[in-house]
This record gives C-alpha cells, sequence and structure tokens, in this order.
C-alpha cells in the first residue's frame, strides 16, 4: 500500500538541473544543506517506490508528462505554467485535458507576480472551471539564498497573504500554500482558519524545525488540509517521514496528512 503521497518533488534530471535550475543549483544546495545528484527518470521512479521569469529554460509540460506516463503508479504532475503569457490560459487548459495535468504550480518569486494582481485572475478562473488546485510557492526561497541580491529574487510576492485576495475571490478554486509560508507562516495559519479553500503544504523542512504554532494546528484545527511534501532531491521522503513520527501526531490526523488528504484534492486512486 502507498504510505505517502509527496506533493513536491523536483525531478533531478540533467534537463532540470542543468537547464532550469542552472545557475542557481549550487546556492540552493548550501541552504538546503543537501548535495543533489543527477539521476534518470526511471531511477527516480524506482527511489519513490522504495521510500520564466529567470531567464532559464523551462522544463515543458510535455516533458513532465512523458515521465509520468512511462510510470503512472508512481507519479502524477502539476502543469507549470508563465503568468506572464499571452497563452497561459490556453497552455493550462491543454496541460489538463491533453496531458493530465493533476493541478498547477506557480513560484512568485522566481515568476515575479504576485497572485493578487487582477491581470492574472483569468487565469485562476480558469483553474476553478477545471477543477483543479494551484499549488504556489510561498516563504523565503533557497534558490538565490545567501547571494548578493538574492541573484535577483524578490521574497515579497510569495507572501501568504497575496494568495487571501485570490481564495477571497475564487471560493471554489483549491489553493496550495507550499512549504508553509515560512516567515509568514502566522499569516497562512490564519489564512486557512479563516478560508477552507486553503491547504498547508510542508515540503522544503525537516520537521524537527516545524514552529510549534504549526504542529499544533496540523494535529488539529487544520489536519484535514494539511499536505505532505519532501522538496525532493533537496531533501529525501524518507527523513522527512522518520521525523515526522517523532512529532507524535494523533494517527488519524497523521493518516490524513501522509496520503488521504492529498488523495481526495487530486482524485487519486491509492492502493
Amino acid at each position: 500500500m502507498i504510505r505517502a503521497v509527496d506533493l513536491h518533488v523536483h525531478l533531478p534530471l540533467k534537463e532540470w538541473l542543468d537547464g532550469s535550475m542552472g545557475p542557481y543549483r549550487e546556492g540552493a544546495a548550501r541552504y538546503f544543506r543537501s548535495e543533489v545528484h543527477e539521476r534518470t527518470a526511471d531511477e527516480l521512479a524506482v527511489d519513490f517506490a522504495q521510500e520564466t521569469a529567470t531567464h532559464r529554460p523551462p522544463l515543458t509540460n510535455d516533458f513532465v508528462a512523458a515521465i509520468v506516463k512511462r510510470h503512472p503508479k508512481r507519479f502524477a504532475f502539476f502543469a507549470s505554467v508563465d503568468p506572464w503569457k499571452a497563452d497561459a490560459v490556453q497552455q493550462l487548459e491543454r496541460a489538463v485535458a491533453e496531458l493530465g495535468a493533476k493541478g498547477a504550480k506557480f513560484h512568485p518569486s522566481l515568476q515575479d507576480f504576485y497572485p493578487s494582481d487582477e491581470r492574472h485572475f483569468r487565469l485562476w478562473e480558469k483553474a476553478m472551471e477545471l477543477k483543479i488546485p494551484c499549488l504556489f510557492h510561498t516563504g523565503t526561497s533557497g534558490i538565490g539564498a545567501g547571494q548578493p541580491g538574492g541573484q535577483g529574487i524578490k521574497l515579497d510576492p510569495a507572501r501568504p497573504i497575496h494568495l487571501d485576495v485570490v481564495a477571497a475571490r475564487f471560493p471554489q478554486l483549491q489553493i496550495i500554500a507550499a512549504h508553509f509560508g515560512w516567515p509568514w507562516h502566522l499569516e497562512l495559519i490564519a489564512m486557512a482558519l479563516h478560508k477552507t479553500n486553503i491547504h498547508i503544504e510542508l515540503s522544503g523542512w525537516s520537521p524537527r524545525y516545524y514552529p510549534e504554532e504549526l504542529v499544533r494546528e496540523i494535529g488539529g484545527r487544520l489536519q484535514d488540509r494539511t499536505l505532505f511534501g519532501s522538496d525532493y532531491p533537496f531533501i529525501k521522503p524518507a527523513r522527512v517521514l522518520e521525523e515526522l513520527d517523532a512529532l507524535q501526531l494523533k494517527p488519524e490526523a497523521k493518516v490524513k496528512i501522509l496520503r488521504e488528504n492529498a488523495a481526495r484534492l487530486l482524485k487519486l486512486e491509492l492502493k
């Protein structure tokens, strides 16, 4: 039986490490204190069976969809769409209808946009119409960390509060806030307690460093809207699972966080 659904994974393929990440790779590895090794898609599938505002070339939705097609029991994917592109809505629609995307992923800091900007509302409206969740990077960023000027990457667009307007305006749109918004996690917790279409995703952090307020809420009032994620390859899923055990969450809360919430949100059939 599948123990957990890891909602936040990056593919450590040559095309991503040398292409999309490029000059950001070294700083991110230092931030996460983790050396990232190149893998093939088949090796990645085995691993999990056991446990463009940047001017960088994108990892296309077609490329990722082909990997999912090869390993449909291991992977599902979130489409990457540039909100600034004139055909962003059409790209999202195609990714879902033709490629089988289960959701869409956005990075306000790297893509240099504010989710609350009305110029992007047509994209959120289309996602709501397609009945897919949108995952947003929130909080600080390992990419650009420890570099002069953060390599030009601004943190403010990724503050959780910029999703509050989106959640209010599009109440049927399911919003996933990746990395729980630190250092603005209290802001995100307040939003999630106020609006039931906001979900908290835990990737990018070792559980032993979760803030006390976060642990209390994910084990209590927000246990139905909390999602497990690792941020592989920067953090290994096995490590996160082991440290989650140490949090001593109630069994029913832990099962929800690890698999049931994601299965419900993404309409997955887990066996």
